[in-house]
């Protein structure tokens, strides 16, 4: 019998906790140290070094070595910086263990390995790190030992952004000022700030670790670059909430037990819709610290497979032919008086406050649908983007059949007189409830979809930081809140005002609105008639982060400078080029030294089966058959290899970054899909046991 969990124990117990600084701070640090947290500051450098005193203390009593601040530059993932806290010994030779506010609050990394996108040369190295106090600092326990990880921003020697997490914190203070003027237009005196609260679903494979290290493709490209369709895939649908099993059930509690210690409230665990993918998902935390928990989620995952002899895959599109993951980053503003804004109450068409609030997002969704396609786009996501399981590159809003009604009554006359309610459904069973039905269906077809007191943003890929799709909401909110509390806090009024500003908003923006099936050929048309972008490529969306109406965004609210900008768009087209190369060039070694080698091995077994076979006066005519297909798709397959040598060898000539990038998107991408379809086709020819790497059977139903 195992020992049972106790789960309210364990729980942050590796998290220095507002309830821990309460026990080990002097009253009046806490005090100052929570003020911050709440209304923003500097702590001074005497409270500063009582907090890091305490913090050490918690951090060397639970086995702490050494300390570092946890920072996320544009790498997409996180870095750190291991210091020990021992310092200079003492007269007797006896190590003190220190650690300063000074430490605590600024730290400096090297700056000049990370990307820049051209902000700053590379011999310009300097770069800060800045304590985020309002995201607590924990412990991480691996082979190195115990280490105190501090989150913090990172920006460089003249301010500049370097990372994720300070264009997040800027966005949120941005957000939180606009929406304060909205609801005190509409009486609400006690709130002080609102918050942009993220709640994100993580999709994920796993894989079983001895058959992953023998693809050369998971390892250096995190996907599978060759692969021939398993006998069996999704098409029963008898993976999607199936049972869990041991070998998987195992890893998830080892998972969920190392995120509950990490303060991460995982709660949702799942089979997914593709064989051996799977879904964790946890409560709603602030945008900040849910950016920072996300990225543990993910570092998480991946050491715990190790323990059970998996790996975790959590590129976007690991396996052709089947789901590939993605991220539902779920989307919400309140008070920190309690008032949820995206909340409609039982009558949204009476709701004024809220029909303002869902005018303004549809004002934001539809002006910025380039940036916020552009904020979910990286180089793994554009295999899973509109690719029939997936929302379209198209942006939409699902409202639902009630709100959607209520719009257009709102549009048609002006007044929304009428609601369609949900009712009674009927289990025509006599021992079940009839339930309340809700009043409206949900649409797993649509990008950002209201799904009843939150907005849920489905197009986020399963690898990316969810840093930059909740900065771009912020920012786009921010800015339609800006201009309605302009026009309002003027109105002489404002009843007669706002009813007019929700009319004329939803009246103007309702082309966004569709609650469709998004996977549809239709609505590919019919969102060209309404005029939505259709942004199918990371490479194509990079260029919507310097139009004039993205710095004028940007700039206005100080979340990015015209100069971040331009560096973050050069970045993204270096990252796109450097994947897709890296891709390349591991295709074209599997295809020199396993490939080819394995496939011209076989023909020559069939050659001599051939050749033996005739010898023996019997009719050879099937091998012959087999053989000269096999050396026809050899054939196909040497010709795109030579093909792909050339085009990756002209990219190296290509110096200008958005050339290179559309180079690859372009010539070289789809060089590879030529490589890869008669490598496929052979997969499907040669004896199993000659093919030199595991199959998709081997990899996805043996686990």
């Amino acid at each position: 019998m195992s020992d049972v969990l106790n789960v309210e124990e364990i729980f942050a117990s590796k998290v220095f906790t507002l309830g821990k600084m309460k026990e080990r701070l002097p009253k009046n640090v806490y005090k100052e140290v929570k003020k911050i947290m709440d209304q923003g500051g500097e702590l001074s450098l005497a409270t500063a070094d009582v907090v890091a005193k305490a913090m050490k203390d918690w951090a060397v009593e639970n086995g702490a070595t050494h300390y570092t601040h946890w920072f996320q530059p544009l790498t997409g993932i996180t870095a750190e910086k291991h210091d020990a806290f021992v310092t200079h010994p003492d007269a007797e030779g006896k190590m003190i263990l220190e650690f300063s506010g000074k430490e605590l609050i600024k730290g400096e990394p090297d700056a000049s390995s990370f990307p820049s996108g051209g902000l700053r040369a590379t011999f310009e190295a300097r770069g800060y790190t800045a304590w985020d106090i309002t995201s607590p600092a924990f412990l991480k326990e691996d082979a190195t030992g115990v280490i105190l990880c501090i989150p913090t921003a990172f920006c460089s020697y003249k301010g500049e952004a370097l990372d994720k997490k300070t264009p997040l914190l800027r966005s949120m203070e941005a957000i939180s000022q606009q929406a304060l003027r909205i609801v005190r237009l509409f009486g609400n005196t006690e709130a002080t700030k609102v918050v942009a609260s993220v709640g994100p679903e993580q999709e994920y494979f796993l894989v079983d670790r001895e058959k992953y290290l023998q693809r050369e493709d998971l390892i250096f490209a995190g996907r599978t670059l060759f692969g021939a369709p398993a006998p069996k895939g999704q098409e029963l649908e008898d993976h999607y909430f199936g049972t869990i099993r041991e070998r998987i059930g195992s890893y998830m509690k080892d998972l969920n037990v190392e995120l509950w210690k990490l303060g991460v409230t995982a709660k949702t665990q799942h089979n997914e819709v593709a064989p051996a993918q799977h879904e964790l998902a946890p409560i709603y935390e602030t945008a900040n610290i849910a950016v920072d928990h996300n990225q543990l989620v993910m570092e998480t995952m991946k050491k715990v497979a190790g323990r059970h002899g998996l790996t975790c895959l959590l590129h976007e599109k690991p396996f052709a032919g089947v789901n590939g993951s993605g991220k539902h980053d779920n989307w919400s503003l309140g008070t920190d008086n309690g008032v949820n804004l995206l909340d409609p109450g039982d009558t949204p068409n009476e709701n004024v406050q809220f029909l303002l609030v869902l005018a303004c997002i549809m004002k934001a969704v539809d002006t910025h649908a380039d940036l916020l396609r552009q904020s979910a786009s990286d180089v793994g996501n554009d295999h899973r983007l509109g690719a029939n399981e997936a929302p379209p590159a198209i942006i939409s809003m699902f409202l639902g059949e009630q709100l959607e009604d209520v719009v257009k009554q709102l549009v048609e006359t002006g007044e929304a007189a009428h609601l369609i309610e949900g009712g009674k459904l009927a289990t025509g069973v006599s021992t079940l409830p009839d339930l309340d039905k809700d009043a409206t269906d949900r649409n797993r077809t649509s990008p950002f979809a209201f799904t009843g007191n939150k907005f849920e943003f489905r197009m986020v890929g399963s690898a990316d930081s969810i840093a930059s799709p909740n900065t771009t909401l912020n920012a786009i909110v921010a800015e339609a809140f800006c201009e309605a509390a302009d026009i309002l806090e003027k109105a002489d009024n404002f009843e007669i005002a706002v009813h007019d500003l929700i009319k004329e908003y939803m009246t103007k923006y309702q082309r966004i609105v569709f609650n469709g099936n998004g996977y549809s050929e239709e609505w590919v048309e019919e969102a060209a008639r309404r005029g939505l972008p259709n942004i199918k490529s990371m490479v194509e969306a990079s260029a919507t982060l310097t139009t004039d109406k993205a710095i004028r965004l940007f700039e206005k609210f100080g979340i990015f400078t015209k100069a971040e900008l331009e560096s973050r768009e050069e970045i993204l087209y270096e990252t796109y080029a450097k994947t897709i190369n890296i891709e390349a060039l591991t295709m074209i070694d599997m295809t020199q030294k396993q490939i080819l080698p394995a496939v011209i091995k076989y023909t020559k077994s069939l050659a001599d089966t051939v050749l033996a076979v005739k010898e023996a006066g019997a009719d050879a005519s099937v091998t012959a058959e087999l053989l000269n297909e096999v050396s026809e798709r050899l054939t196909e397959a040497k010709k795109a290899l030579t093909t792909l040598e050339e085009k990756v060898e002209k990219a190296g000539t290509i110096e200008e970054p958005k050339e290179l990038a559309f180079f690859f998107k372009d010539e070289v991408f789809t060089t590879m899909n030529a490589l890869r379809a008669p490598v496929d086709a052979l997969e499907m020819l040669v004896d199993k046991k000659a093919w030199p790497i595991p199959t998709y059977g081997d990899l996805i139903f043996e686990v």
